[in-house]
């Protein structure tokens, strides 16, 4: 096992490099000068120009790149233009904050995807089964930036039960101000993904209940409970891991409509500041902590297959 994990993390190297450097063309490529962006609409071009090689933008591109990958691997990710603090400390107030909104919204998920999975599976043609298919359906043909939108009216500016605006608090610190903050959030995240993760829940316990090995179960005098807890959900969670891990990751990165929306503080929100900015190095390493959660995320599964699954052995 941990062979395996030394060269699952020694292959993550090169990925980790070729990641680094699609982001840093991407962010390149982007159309505005930050220079300009900092000098000010009354700057002169000579200031302007100043700024430029204050900043080393002056230089060859491969030399820009190779300058912020040491500084990268050396763990400065360089200085935000706009705020002037360094780039790794507004990424260590944010993480946090995102963090935290993504794991409570993957707690909805799982709380939306495995019971209405289970009864899509297990009952798909009564009427609990035919409620949950409509429910499913509606749910993946609702935006999550429109169901936050409907949350906000009917929460905050109607009930006045929530606020409008949220700010981080500490799970640990103050639980009931950190739901306070992030449950409206977390549900307009987890409604969208826990209808995706649910069909596969659905597909996979479906199919696992057709299997060889549950008839021989019920042959053998086992409950139907024992069945599909014991037998069937354990070697259907295979494909709904991968999925859920993958959902997790886009809960992670895919919160910067949901932060804005709902002005929190979090990775999301440092992104949609730094494209407004032209904060190059907020952005860019803004997507490499998401980049790097993603293949943190393929590793986690990787191991969790061979605890789910006894046939796998990892060498």
């Amino acid at each position: 096992m941990i062979g395996f994990v030394l060269r699952r993390l020694a292959q993550l190297v090169p990925v980790v490099v070729m990641a680094a450097l699609a982001v840093w063309a991407l962010v390149y490529a982007l159309p505005g000068d930050p220079a300009a962006v900092l000098g000010g609409v009354n700057a002169s071009d000579q200031e302007i120009e100043a700024i430029r090689q204050r900043l080393g933008l002056d230089r060859p591109v491969w030399e820009q790149f190779a300058t912020w990958l040491g500084h990268v691997v050396r763990g400065d990710m360089g200085t935000s233009i706009t705020s002037g603090h360094s780039v790794t400390s507004l990424l260590a107030t944010a993480i946090p904050a995102t963090v935290q909104l993504a794991v409570l919204a993957m707690i909805v998920v799982v709380l939306v995807a495995v019971p209405l999975g289970t009864v899509v599976a297990l009952a798909p043609r009564s009427w609990p089964g035919r409620l949950v298919k409509g429910y499913l359906s509606l749910s993946l043909a609702t935006p999550p930036f429109w169901l936050g939108l409907l949350l906000i009216l009917l929460f905050s500016v109607r009930w006045k039960l929530m606020p409008a605006s949220s700010r981080y608090v500490a799970f640990f610190d103050d639980p009931a101000g950190a739901l306070q903050n992030s449950l409206l959030p977390a549900l307009a995240l987890g409604v969208y993904s826990g209808g995706v993760l649910a069909r596969f829940v659905a597909s996979s316990l479906a199919e696992a209940m057709q299997s060889d090995y549950v008839r021989t179960a019920r042959s053998k005098g086992a409950s139907e409970v024992r069945v599909v807890v014991r037998h069937a959900a354990r070697n259907s969670m295979l494909p709904s891991l991968t999925v859920g891990a993958l959902q997790l990751g886009s809960l992670i990165g895919g919160a910067v409509v949901m932060e804005v929306l709902f002005n929190y503080p979090g990775v999301g929100k440092l992104m949609f500041t730094s494209v407004n900015g032209r904060d190059y190095a907020s952005l860019q390493g803004s997507i490499m902590f998401i980049t790097v959660v993603f293949l943190l995320l393929s590793l986690v599964v990787d191991l969790l297959y061979a605890v789910l699954d006894p046939r796998i052995r990892l060498r």
